[in-house]
């Protein structure tokens, strides 16, 4: 989830639920408020430490921030050296998600059908927003992280692609790169009132409308496929707080016209390979997460 939190265009909650953990994430994040009002008043951190599920929220948090420290420089490299094989192995990962996701859908109908292709529209919309430029402040760090986690949790919405749009994606990835601690701090307190916040909402609504739920964000991640298409023509650039140019806008592109309009390989070999690899990766993650709910069943 760390590492897929990074890229601008991937969904950690695409992880969390491609690997199975997604609802129970959402509960254990639902009962974390219930459960420091019941500290306070029972003083009984044992009790508390169940009931928000803490060794499963400790492990799962720990792993997406080592990966996010040990992993942005890595991901950095990759968007700029290799674009191609990196956005062609989201691009699988997403595409696998959809079957996957769409597959726990327990009977299709024309109104789930509509509201597929309307999450899909509100997604593609979301990645044809132009970049915006804010002031770099503590209180933009803080509103970056409520707005953006809320996206990560959502599969298909990238978090990430939410800063670029707010522009403090190159602000965010500056702090966690040089560990402004401060910074970091604010950021991190507006992911965790956002993250309780969406957190609640979605748990009732996997409650409620448990299809309908699902069939919004298959279309979420479906929308979402435009962002990582791996072959794109620049149409502007803008210019980073380091005067570097970086892209704005872009098109998607076939792979054949990406060759003639940059003179580079299109890799389309290697693209397939990677694409491959990202469905047979979400495959086997599948596979190991009904595994282990299997053999948590038998024990129960």
């Amino acid at each position: 989830m760390g590492a897929a939190d990074v890229v601008p265009g991937v969904s950690g909650g695409t992880i969390a639920f491609i690997t199975g953990i997604y609802e129970r994430l959402l509960s254990s994040l639902q009962s974390v408020l219930p459960a420091f009002f019941a500290l306070l008043k029972n003083k009984n951190m044992t009790l508390s430490w169940q009931k928000i599920n803490g060794a499963f929220l400790l492990t799962l948090f720990s792993g997406i921030l080592i990966s996010v420290l040990l992993l942005a420089k890595l991901v950095i490299y990759l968007l700029v050296h290799h674009p191609i094989p990196l956005w062609s192995f989201f691009f699988g990962l997403i595409v696998a998600s959809v079957a996957m996701i769409s597959r726990q859908v327990s009977e299709w109908n024309i109104r789930l059908f509509v509201f597929v292709v309307l999450g899909a529209c509100f997604a593609y919309f979301l990645t044809q927003l132009s970049p915006a430029s804010v002031e770099h402040s503590y209180l933009n760090a803080f509103l970056s992280g409520l707005i953006a986690i809320c996206a990560m949790i959502l599969p298909g919405i990238s978090g990430s692609f939410i800063l670029v749009m707010l522009g403090t994606y190159s602000f965010i990835l500056g702090a966690i790169k040089e560990f402004d601690l401060m910074v970091l701090a604010v950021f991190a307190l507006g992911c965790f009132i956002g993250l309780l916040s969406i957190a609640n909402l979605l748990v009732w609504a996997f409650s409620n409308f448990r299809n309908l739920t699902l069939a919004i964000l298959t279309g979420f991640m479906i929308g979402a496929l435009s962002k990582v298409w791996p072959w794109k023509e620049v149409l502007s650039y803008r210019e980073d707080r380091h005067g570097q140019l970086k892209p704005l806008l872009e098109q998607n592109i076939m792979p054949n016209t990406y060759e003639l309009i940059t003179g580079l390989n299109a890799q389309l070999g290697v693209a397939i390979a990677c694409f491959m690899l990202a469905v047979l990766s979400v495959g086997v993650l599948e596979f190991i997460a009904k595994r282990t709910k299997n053999q948590n069943s038998e024990k129960a």
